[in-house]
């Protein structure tokens, strides 16, 4: 959030607003000299270094995607982890740059009539990538490991033999040659509630409003519960999680980018050190599930 500086009124001068600036806005405009059309803006340095750190790491997300038309690479990444937690905005930046005809996001709806009467997977492998292409999932196959079986849109016998497929089904992708990454953004339940609330005074962000979310905060140790089901069964050394602490959206931003730059092999690439994630921010499976077993009987210490 950003607000005009008007320590210099002049006749015709506009009272002081708060509004937010388009992201890179700042950054583009950091030279630029006073004027009599302009009007200055202060911005937090904190936010100036984001851009500039997200401007580099899109940069070379170009470079890897550059590489991947010519080597034939495969990205598939999933992205799941509650409500609010940052997937979205994770998302956007990531693809923001990138040659939208060798990116996609999916993002399913509610399976149809059909689509229920069909294998579980079989809606979702129409959309993995082929040759040069990344490929995004908003929410994946996982949801039958958590949102369904929480809210009761799956049986326990559906739940039970999806976590004892779908390690199998990873293990058919990653060997026939897909870079697989398991995102899990992680957000504290104070820091959800927050961003609930934003949302209901935000027109841009009245689209994400859902009866759900309520009932995320409500059932919050349910989730947990099956959140810890899903890591025991499905965090695999050819298919492993990555965890993500969100409550700070824009660190999680980058360290998700550093995280797949980091693991992929392109043209020009920069320096191991400036693509090194934040061990504090990102965890691994093995990692998320010593500290869970570690905290079940104290669910407040339990990370989201």
């Amino acid at each position: 959030m950003a607000k005009k500086n008007n320590s210099k009124k002049k006749k015709g001068d506009t009272p002081a607003t708060e509004f937010r600036l388009l992201e890179g806005t700042a950054l583009r405009n950091l030279t630029k000299k006073e004027g009599e059309d302009k009007t200055a803006v202060w911005i937090k340095n904190s936010d100036i270094a984001y851009e500039v750190e997200l401007k580099k790491l899109q940069i070379e997300l170009m470079k890897l995607q550059s590489t991947m038309q010519h080597n034939g690479q495969r990205i598939l990444a999933l992205f799941e982890g509650r409500d609010a937690a940052g997937k979205g905005g994770t998302i956007k930046r990531i693809i923001a740059h990138l040659n939208p005809r060798y990116t996609r996001v999916v993002a399913l709806t509610k399976p149809n009539e059909t689509e229920l009467t069909q294998w579980y997977f079989q809606r979702y492998t129409a959309h993995l990538p082929s040759a040069g292409e990344v490929v995004i999932y908003d929410r994946s196959w996982y949801n039958r490991a958590m949102v369904e079986p929480v809210m009761g849109f799956c049986t326990d016998e559906q739940n039970k033999r999806f976590l004892k497929d779908v390690p199998l089904f990873e293990e058919m992708l990653v060997k026939d040659g897909i870079k697989l990454f398991k995102f899990y953004f992680s957000v504290s339940k104070e820091i959800q509630k927050e961003r609930f609330e934003a949302r209901k005074v935000d027109p841009l962000k009245q689209y994400k409003l859902s009866p759900v979310d309520n009932l995320a905060q409500k059932f919050w140790d349910q989730y947990s519960i099956r959140k810890f089901q899903m890591l025991s069964e499905t965090n695999r050394t050819l298919a492993p999680w990555t965890i993500l602490r969100s409550d700070n959206k824009k660190k999680a931003r980058l360290n998700c980018m550093k995280f797949i730059l980091s693991a992929m092999d392109y043209e020009d690439k920069l320096p191991a050190e400036e693509l090194t994630p934040d061990p504090e921010l990102v965890v691994s499976g093995i990692d998320e599930l010593r500290h869970m077993e570690e905290n079940l009987m104290q669910p407040k210490q339990l990370h989201g």
